[in-house]
């Protein structure tokens, strides 16, 4: 019998955690990369250009892809003849290897996960528990599956009950443009398909936990259902135009991935869940010799690509910016910010909000500043700030009216598409929302030269910070007209796509 000890998973969870904060696995980096070089628009090709350079950033400096480190999804299959050496739950060791892995002073990871959901939601500080799956198999070994899976991709996850006789495919082409870009495309979709509600939610992430070979497949043809399924979607989906980021383009999915069980006669049901720009998976076994050992990627695994700045580059001083000066702005135009910017998040939004319902002065003045929508890692060694990328905007779309019509703001930057209500907002006030790059965390973060909480400390990484940037790329998503990028790009790349020749498609 093989006898597994409790250091051994403890160790190995948290090294595995470690491990995919900072490192792609690299079939995804491959695929990221053959999608930017067949990428034909501009900007969706300069977001995958970041996205890439982050990585090897990543890579090279062991810190994480995005600020977002999610929260930990483990797959466990217990081989029916292993024991182990320990008093403790099988729960409570994979804890204990998030606890350490989130907390290790050389590369602290941002503690998101919430006890009393529906109530307090009081920070846990290190990102216990995690949802752990465990399965009993025949063997004498432990096969784990850790991802760490972040809030912007999981909140656009979706379940229907189809009637047997609906098409999945055009569930998914209708569901797909439904999820805004707050996924941070180019990723991966995983479809469960069968069994009952809860199981197809759950065979649809574990689907995610396979490499990226959509290629492969197109290659040697399917066969059998699920594989044409897969062809059929991912042809489908890329039809859509939405693009990295949904700033419009050839790539909106890098592979779709699907796991199927059998089903009661009167039921189809179906769940699809996003996999963003931060995939980060890992899959390690356990066979009582000691902790598993992780091998990290080569440098030369990843591409050498750098990110000029274009003569047509705006240059902005937020210190002096002026909504004259945001009028010249255009969808899609690429900015370079300086200067000093506000952050907030959802927590702090409703707090402001609250207080001038009250009356009360608010403890920053927002007139005529920006505001960036993030809740940056801690910083370590001589960091201004850890990584610091855009949390999803449309969460602040209720609030938007009010900060800019009671406070003076005059910009906000964050992550994907915003809502009607918060576009009339824009329009209605002359502001503006710019977008910096889901999954290029680390690389927005070397902008910031100073960061300081000013507001709000109690609530942690959802405080309001002050950031001192320096050259910071964003993109004019929404502009003083309330005209939007994340409308107009995939509009005019599903047209064109619609366009082109197929016999060209395939051979590129």
């Amino acid at each position: 019998m093989v006898v597994i000890r409790e250091d051994d998973v403890v160790q190995s969870v948290a090294n595995a955690l470690q491990f995919i904060s900072y490192y792609h696995p690299v079939d995804f980096i491959q695929a990221v990369h053959k999608a930017w070089e067949k990428e034909e628009s501009p900007a969706a090709k300069d977001a995958m250009a970041q996205i890439l350079i982050n990585s090897r950033m990543c890579a090279m400096g062991k810190r994480p892809l995005c600020q977002d480190t999610g929260i930990v999804t483990v797959f466990v299959k217990v081989g029916m003849n292993v024991r182990f050496d320990t008093e403790k739950s099988l729960d409570d060791l994979i804890n204990e290897g998030v606890r350490q892995a989130y907390t290790h002073p050389d590369n602290v990871l941002r503690a998101s996960i919430l006890a009393d959901p529906a109530g307090k939601r009081q920070n846990t500080k290190d990102n216990t528990p995690a949802v752990i799956h465990t399965e009993l198999v025949p063997g004498d070994t432990v096969d784990f599956q850790v991802a760490a899976k972040g809030g912007g991709s999981e909140n656009k996850s979706k379940l229907v009950m189809l009637n047997p006789s609906d098409s999945i495919v055009d569930w998914v082409v209708k569901t797909v443009p439904t999820m805004g870009a707050g996924w941070c495309p180019p990723g991966m979709l995983g479809l469960g398909i069968g069994g009952t509600a809860e199981k197809a939610a759950v065979m649809a992430k574990e689907s995610l936990m396979d490499p990226v070979d959509i290629h492969e497949l197109q290659e040697r043809g399917p066969q059998n259902r699920a594989e044409e399924l897969r062809l059929e979607i991912f042809e489908a989906v890329n039809k859509l135009g939405i693009g990295a980021q949904g700033l419009g383009g050839l790539t909106t999915v890098l592979d779709i991935k699907i796991k199927d069980y059998p089903t009661h006669a009167a039921s189809l049901p179906v769940a699809m869940i996003p996999n963003c720009a931060a995939t980060r998976h890992a899959h390690f076994e356990l066979d009582g010799s000691g902790a598993a050992e992780l091998t990290p990627p080569s440098l030369d695994d990843y591409p050498e690509i750098s990110w000029e700045v274009d003569e047509n580059v705006r240059r902005v001083d937020l210190n002096t910016v002026t909504k004259e000066e945001m009028e010249a702005w255009q969808p899609g135009d690429t900015v370079l910010l300086s200067g000093k910017m506000l952050t907030g998040r959802d927590a702090a939004h409703k707090k402001m909000v609250d207080m001038l319902s009250k009356g009360e002065e608010l403890p920053v003045d927002l007139k005529n500043r920006f505001i960036y929508y993030v809740g940056p890692v801690d910083p370590v060694r001589d960091e201004a700030v850890g990584p610091a990328g855009p949390t999803t905007s449309t969460r602040m779309d209720k609030f938007t009216r009010t900060m800019l019509e009671e406070t003076g703001l005059i910009g906000m930057i964050g992550k994907a598409e915003r809502g009607p209500v918060a576009i009339e907002a824009i329009r209605d006030n002359k502001a503006t929302y710019l977008m910096a790059v889901g999954g290029a965390a680390y690389l927005v973060a070397q902008a910031v030269k100073k960061a300081e909480v000013v507001a709000f400390p109690e609530l942690g990484m959802e405080a309001i910070y002050e950031f001192d940037v320096k050259d910071m790329p964003v993109t004019v998503a929404v502009d003083t007209r309330g005209s939007s990028v994340h409308q107009t790009g995939p509009e005019e790349w599903k047209a064109k796509i619609a366009q082109f020749d197929p016999v060209k498609m395939v051979e590129s």
